[in-house]
């Protein structure tokens, strides 16, 4: 028998004081309530303490429009939910249809609730649940939120009352450990040896799960967490809790752990996820597990977050937010509004299975050492069939997620489209990211098949990637028992599509359900420049419209040859009906590409087009004294030279001309989102001139342009215009926008808060032309006494000095009053970081209408690796704070 505490007596809530930061007095509150738990006998009655808003709902004179019943897992208690009390009279969701009573329970042997002394089980505290509830009174509707097993008991309670049950909120919880083990750290709780001392005897459980916050808690904070458990005999519960974990099926409380999880996947009311994937024990894998029994559910991943996601985020105004439009909204639903008008749909493989009987080349490999391997569209065509029958025989299905850590070039194209023909989900995320950020994108998107290369596949094994593993090629002899057991490899590629072949050749050809319109076909992931890379995801639909927007906006006829130096043109050829060749680069990085690997792409295919990124052409251009006749000759029958990523200036594209002297040089704006959106050549720049920005042309085919005007304080006014002049960020309405962001709730209800428009996050205005001027990104306007600057006009005027490789205007100081700072790589480049010799600060002051505060020499500026050129303005910013502050600020 567990020693019993003796029930700390909560006096009236009026003669409380606060003591724990964020909680008010008037939320605390007891209630004495009859026990129907098995544990208990008859007659029990269990005393409970419990935060409770209700004050400050009937302070608002209006009623509420439900109530949020938040339960807490261990550690903790209802503490955690202090943000939620808070939020729900807030005006900002008593503008959204608040307020919401909000009551968070203490567990029993929990909190400040009674200590039992009793071991009550998982069916025991649904059943605790359920008792306060029915003694509160509590009626619909009410959403379920937990935290930890918080989140599988609120979860029970849900099941056992759907006709109250409006909505379920989870954070950070699980609902069965089936196929999965035990995390190390529970392990090592429940190990005999540590359990009681670990969770009872010490308070050390408690303080490990106090440190899992990120950023860490503020002593405060930590001092209320550990307040309800300051002796061993208030910790019994944390024990008893962490040994009822129904780690195997032979566990007591595995049968209420089953139904809880088998029963919730009939739940059909709204659901919502806030996950922080840093968490040690609830990571990643439990929550696609809740989203495989709540597929309807909405999910977002707050990137660097932990355990108590609750303290490292705010989670209040995005629950209010969702529950307004989830909830309240489905209450009193909107008129229909008119049907929007559908854009005719041809599938990807509609090129691909048109030529199925073309001998022509379809796509070219550049081979180390000059040599070349091609397919030709039957080829293709077979290959992509035989692939997709392989990948079906190996468990790949519609819907599947298949993470492509393949280079460009023809085995992954084939990848592509085999993917493309089962209906599996492509996830396409570059080693651009580096290592963290790549390791960020793949376990965010939980991807069920991996398929890499020997590095990749290395990779996978030292960060725990997720998915079934697929090696790219095959292995040596020598070397392929050992390298499948080491990277855990179920097949490899060349095996799939022999497999497939067999079937093919033997007369039985595979058969496959062609995927919906509608249905989800990539996630693509940006480049990580503006933040940790997010997932975009691309229905069928959404693709085809890309490619049919670069198909009407650039003439991209069947018959192009296409030479590829950027990834996702390497995607769209064969759907373009493009012969495809990927230069002898790493398209990883594309300082890599040069002048004669350039050329030599073009000459093996006769190309026609040309996509490179802007680093990509820095390097061809600093290269091309290396050129061979031939290979100038190759590049000079090149019609069209597409490059996008980032602004080019004027003297690059005019070196680039200079290489291919028939060609139209254009460079499209667009984003991971969205591409293209505008273009531009190299005669409507020069024609353009210099101006507050870069010019980067009228919308493209299907594509509108507009402007949210910027307000004072640098937000902006949502009414999308179509004024000269107005400096705002910029909107795009396209039928090749993205369908969504990747489990990303809050970025995507922000990216589409204005209604028809998706809101890209960068800075600029149109001209009395309707040409788009981009002026940077929003986060990167300077809010001055002076009112809102945006960086680039000044940036460009810096980088006409002769001494200035690169300029970088940021802001320092609190919003309203910032000052701004010109940071610059020099030519030849700095020593070390510093302020700016006096005469070079002073022509660079003299070049600029923007008073500068001061200017600063770097050795490099920090980018991005996909593109090299998409500057970290906000990394700099806070390093020249500091800097300027006199800190050792060391690089940015």
């Amino acid at each position: 028998m567990v020693a019993v505490a003796p029930l700390e007596v909560v006096p009236p809530a009026g003669g409380l004081p606060q003591p724990w930061p964020g909680v008010q007095a008037s939320w605390r509150r007891t209630l004495s309530v009859p026990s129907t738990a098995a544990v208990d006998p008859a007659g029990t009655r269990r005393h409970w303490h419990y935060l409770d808003n209700e004050a400050d709902v009937l302070a608002t004179g209006i009623e509420p429009v439900g109530t949020l019943l938040c339960v807490h897992g261990n550690p903790t208690w209802s503490y955690l939910w202090r943000s939620l009390l808070a939020g729900a009279t807030s005006p900002a969701t008593l503008a959204a249809g608040g307020p919401w009573r909000v009551i968070a329970v203490d567990q029993l042997d929990m909190g400040f609730s009674e200590r039992t002394g009793t071991f009550r089980r998982l069916a025991d505290r649904i059943t605790d649940l359920t008792d306060f509830t029915a003694e509160l009174g509590l009626a619909g509707p009410v959403v379920s939120v937990g935290h930890d097993w918080g989140g599988l008991i609120s979860l029970g309670w849900a099941l056992a009352h759907p006709s109250q049950l409006a909505a379920v909120v989870l954070t950070n919880t699980a609902v069965h450990p089936a196929g999965f083990s035990l995390p190390p750290a529970l392990k090592l709780a429940l190990h005999p040896a540590v359990h009681k001392w670990g969770t009872t005897t010490s308070s050390a459980f408690l303080r490990v799960t106090h440190g899992l916050a990120q950023p860490a808690l503020g002593d405060g904070v930590r001092a209320a967490f550990l307040s309800p458990y300051r002796s061993v005999a208030r910790r019994a519960g944390v024990g008893n809790f962490v040994a009822d974990i129904p780690a195997s099926p032979e566990h007591p409380s595995y049968p209420a752990l089953s139904g809880v999880s088998e029963g919730i996947r009939s739940l059909q009311v709204p659901a919502f996820m806030m996950w922080g994937p840093k968490d040690p024990v609830f990571s990643d894998r439990y929550l696609q597990d809740l989203i495989t029994r709540l597929p309807h559910a909405d999910v977002h991943r707050f990137e660097g977050a932990s355990h108590l996601v609750q303290e490292d985020r705010d989670i209040a105004t995005p629950t209010f937010a969702w529950l307004a439009r989830n909830v309240l909204a489905t209450a009193t639903p909107a008129p229909a509004a008119a049907p929007e008008a559908v854009e005719p749909y041809v599938p990807m493989l509609a090129e691909l299975d048109a030529r199925r009987t073309d001998t022509s080349t379809a796509v070219v490999d550049m081979l180390p050492g000059g040599g070349t391997r091609s397919l030709t569209w039957v080829q293709l065509a077979h290959d992509v069939d035989d692939l997709a029958a392989g990948l079906a025989d190996l468990g790949v299905s519609a819907g599947d997620r298949v993470n492509l850590l393949v280079p460009p070039g023809i085995n992954l194209t084939t990848l592509i489209y085999a993917c493309l023909r089962l209906g599996a989900v492509i996830v396409v995320a570059d080693a651009g990211l580096g290592a963290k950020g790549l390791s960020r994108a793949i376990k965010g998107a939980r991807p069920d098949f991996l398929v890499g290369i020997d590095r990749a596949l290395a990779g996978a094994r030292l960060y725990n990637w997720p998915g079934v593993k697929i090696a790219a090629e095959d292995f040596t002899p020598s070397t392929a028992s050992a390298k499948k057991a080491m990277f855990a490899v179920a097949a490899t590629v060349p095996q799939l599509m022999a497999n497939g072949r067999v079937v093919r050749l033997a007369g039985n050809p595979a058969t496959f359900v062609t995927p919906g319109a509608d249905d989800d076909a990539a996630v693509l992931f940006t480049s990580g420049s503006t933040g940790p890379a997010k997932g975009v995801v691309y229905t069928h639909r959404k693709l085809a419209a890309m490619r049919d927007t670069l198909k009407a906006t650039y003439k991209l006829e069947a018959g192009t040859a296409l030479v590829a130096g950027f990834a996702p043109f390497a995607l769209l050829g064969p759907a373009l009906g493009a012969t495809t060749v990927t230069p002898d680069m790493d398209v990883t990085a594309p300082r890599t590409l040069t002048a004669a690997a350039l050329a030599s792409a073009a000459a093996a295919i006769n190309a026609t087009v040309v996509f490179a990124s802007p680093a990509a052409l820095v390097n061809v251009v600093a290269t091309a004294a290396e050129l061979s006749t031939a290979q100038r000759t190759a590049l000079a029958d090149v019609g069209l030279v597409l490059s996008a990523g980032a602004p080019l200036g004027t003297p690059l594209l005019e070196k680039v001309q200079a290489l291919a002297p028939d060609a139209a040089l254009h460079t499209p704006y667009g984003m991971t989102e969205a591409l293209p959106v505008t273009d531009i050549d190299l005669p409507g720049i020069q024609a353009a001139g210099t101006g507050n920005g870069v010019c980067v042309g009228l919308a493209v085919s299907g594509a509108t342009v507009a402007i949210a005007p910027v307000r004072p304080d640098g937000t902006v006014v949502p009414d999308p215009s179509f004024a000269a002049d107005v400096t705002g960020e910029i909107l795009v309405s396209a039928p090749h926008v993205k369908e969504r962001y990747d489990r990303l709730w809050i970025t995507e209800q922000h990216s589409i808060s204005i209604p028809g428009w998706h809101r890209t996050g960068d800075a600029g205005h149109l001209d009395d032309e309707g040409r788009l001027w981009v002026e940077g990104r929003m986060e990167h306007i300077l809010t001055t006494p002076a009112g809102v600057r945006t960086p680039v006009a000044a940036e460009q005027a810096i980088e006409l000095h002769p001494v200035v490789a690169r300029a970088a205007v940021v802001g320092v100081g609190p919003s309203g009053t910032q000052a701004a700072v010109a940071i610059i790589e020099t030519v030849p480049p700095a020593k070390h970081a510093g302020l700016a010799p006096s005469a070079l600060a002073a022509e660079v002051r003299a070049a600029v209408d923007l008073p500068m505060a001061a200017v600063i020499v770097v050795e490099a500026m920090p980018t991005d690796v996909r593109h090299n050129s998409k500057i970290d303005r906000a990394k700099l910013s806070r390093w020249a704070a500091r800097m300027l502050a006199g800190e050792k600020a060391g690089r940015p």
